[in-house]
């Protein structure tokens, strides 16, 4: 029996004729990353031809506690070394709380420590953390004063607000919803922002982070609040998504998202 081998073969595919890969990191009870940001660069692909893939590592976490979110951080290198394996280009360490539980400045150790280990691995990538990218999203927009919800319990979430405190910007106000489970997190229903943003003091607000983390469903209802209250509205995942497109070198065209995506913002050095 004659096996024949075609002219192109696999080896000889280049990677500029394949989508572009990225790699996400989440809690195994992660539910809304992997549904936002395909979305997000379903619109971006929409926009430009430009086509993306997803393949996600998963670290476990069911509850929003400290002793999980630390549990997860110490699982961060191995999730890296095996999301490599499928030669992602980016990879996006998506969950914000559990970096910035780990204390001031802590999204610059982390993206190292992930990009070292797909560096050991044989496949080297550039890094995204959602902590990181919130704070620096902010300084691309000029923001110095902000107003935030968060799913988070209140002891969390005043963490959270002093993280983001620490990067040198001023929080006005911020909205602990209080959903420990994370599961119960991702099931909010997004409809329910609006209302919630309006009751923030916005006064002197410079933007609005509608979800600081990465499980609240928040892109349904982002446009919305961007259009009613007049300020620049962005989530964990829409500043993920801006820094996944930075690193790629590719310029934002995303409708429907708030200015952040449109491609009007340029990012921060």
């Amino acid at each position: 029996m004659n096996i024949r081998v075609p002219e192109t073969t696999a080896s000889s595919i280049g990677r500029d004729s394949q989508p572009t890969r990225i790699g996400l990191i989440v809690p195994s009870s992660n539910t809304t990353m992997e549904t936002e940001l395909p979305e997000l660069f379903r619109r971006q692909t929409e926009a430009t031809g430009q086509l993306y893939t997803f393949h996600s590592a998963r670290a476990g976490m069911k509850n929003v506690t400290r002793e999980e979110l630390d549990a997860m951080v110490g699982k961060a290198a191995d999730c890296a070394k095996a999301v490599s394996d499928a030669d992602v280009e980016v990879i996006a360490y998506a969950c914000l709380v559990a970096v910035m539980a780990q204390g001031t400045g802590a999204h610059r150790h982390s993206e190292q420590i992930i990009a070292q280990a797909a560096e050991n691995n044989g496949h080297p990538a550039g890094v995204v953390s959602s902590a990181g990218a919130l704070v620096r999203t902010l300084t691309a927009l000029k923001a110095k004063k902000v107003t935030m919800v968060t799913p988070y319990m209140r002891p969390l979430t005043q963490m959270v607000r002093d993280y983001i405190a620490s990067e040198g910007f001023d929080v006005l106000d911020a909205v602990a919803l209080e959903v420990p489970d994370n599961l119960a997190v991702g099931r909010l229903n997004p409809a329910n922002l609006p209302e919630i943003a309006r009751e923030l003091e916005n006064n002197g607000a410079d933007a609005i982070i509608l979800s600081a983390c990465v499980q609240m469903p928040s892109l349904a209802s982002i446009q919305r609040v961007e259009d009613e209250l007049g300020l620049p509205v962005i989530s964990a995942a829409t500043a993920t998504t801006f820094e996944i497109l930075s690193k790629l070198g590719h310029t934002p065209a995303i409708k429907g998202a708030g200015r952040l995506l449109s491609g009007d913002v340029k990012p921060a050095l």
